[in-house]
């Protein structure tokens, strides 16, 4: 049979041609459009209220982060393709500090405390570093400084080592092995921030504390945003399988029609939204949409499925009352976003299928 769809379409003539005077669904009945995704996934992130605080997210804490945020994706927030991060999500953890004064002559003596409870459950830890200044400049010394583990009820014991040389000053330890407990993750690490004043004797002048260490906690996030949709096998401009192809006369009777189905721009500020206060990066978000009128032959390289075509066959041949393809998106992008949360951490998180790229008719 030379062309095997043509049968198919002979089959719906009937059946559908007795639909013709049935009323079409009045518009109560159709279902309200969503919000935005992205912002109904930050919404779960929101300040509970507007007297919400940032907290002690601020100084190097958010200068990193801020960097890295650069490093791993453009202005609008699109991910760059040479980003390493290896992961969709990273939450910077800060310490408490405990024991009294830490300064001892020369010596910093500081005890930190990373809590890691209450964290998501579709959060799976895969790789944590402690980040930290391993030497600090001052006006007439130099504080050199190291990290202990702390052990419950020891002496400190494990002086812990970068794992690579630092970097713009900043010097990152590998702690997986202390957070992990077979399949699951403590709840809190314990270290001691060690300094010394290097430098002549009588020139330290007033102490000045050093930067906390921050905890980094690298997370491959379940649900950090819709699932990506499955890809669509390529199809061959021969294979049987594309009705567009199968069709007789089809591509001939294409003619010198254009479609207006395309991406138009929808930028959202987050400070219109009033959360510019704890979302520090992209400052908008723009996840555009497809708008316009479907060709009334759709091409096999259009993207749309058979689907299509033979409803638009049916509109234009059958039925009026059924409706063309609609313009939608098809392809998508994911977007990263770096917010402050509520205790005063600070998380990149990339949420998937965020920002059309493409249209198509379906």
């Amino acid at each position: 049979m030379p062309y095997p769809f043509t049968s198919l379409l002979l089959l719906l003539v009937v059946p559908l041609s007795r639909a013709a005077d049935q009323s079409p669904l009045p518009l109560g009945s159709l279902p309200a459009v969503p919000t935005l995704p992205l912002l109904q996934a930050l919404q779960t992130r929101a300040p509970g209220s507007p007297g919400w605080q940032v907290g002690p997210a601020s100084g190097q804490p958010l200068r990193y982060m801020l960097n890295l945020y650069r490093r791993a994706a453009d202005r609008e927030g699109r991910p760059r393709r040479s980003r390493s991060l290896g992961t969709n999500t990273i939450r910077l953890v800060q310490a408490s500090s405990h024991g009294g004064q830490p300064w001892t002559g020369r010596w910093y003596l500081q005890a930190l405390t990373y809590h890691l409870e209450g964290q998501p459950e579709a959060e799976h830890l895969l790789r944590a570093t402690v980040v930290y200044l391993p030497s600090l400049s001052l006006s007439h010394s130099r504080l050199l400084c190291a990290l202990e583990l702390m052990v419950a009820g020891e002496a400190p014991r494990v002086l812990l080592s970068p794992t690579a040389r630092p970097h713009h000053g900043w010097a990152e330890v590998d702690v997986t092995p202390y957070l992990m407990l077979g399949n699951s993750s403590v709840g809190s690490l314990a270290l001691r921030h060690v300094c010394v004043h290097a430098g002549r004797a009588g020139s330290h002048g007033t102490p000045v504390a050093p930067g906390h260490p921050f905890l980094l906690l690298y997370l491959n996030d379940t649900q950090a945003g819709l699932a990506p949709p499955a890809a669509e096998p390529h199809r061959h401009r021969r294979d049987t399988g594309t009705l567009a192809h199968d069709l007789p006369n089809y591509l001939r009777e294409q003619g010198g029609e254009k479609s207006d189905c395309s991406l138009r721009p929808f930028p959202v500020s987050f400070a219109q939204l009033g959360w510019d206060h704890w979302i520090i990066a992209p400052h908008r978000y723009n996840p555009r949409y497809c708008k316009g009128t479907c060709p009334h032959l759709l091409r096999y390289d259009y993207h749309a499925p058979n689907h299509a075509v033979v409803q638009s066959f049916v509109h234009q041949l059958v039925d009026a009352n059924v409706p063309r393809p609609s313009c939608v998106p098809y392809r998508y992008s994911p977007i990263s976003v770096l917010m402050i949360e509520r205790n005063g951490g600070i998380l990149y998180k990339e949420y998937e299928n965020m920002i059309a790229e493409s249209c198509t008719c379906r």
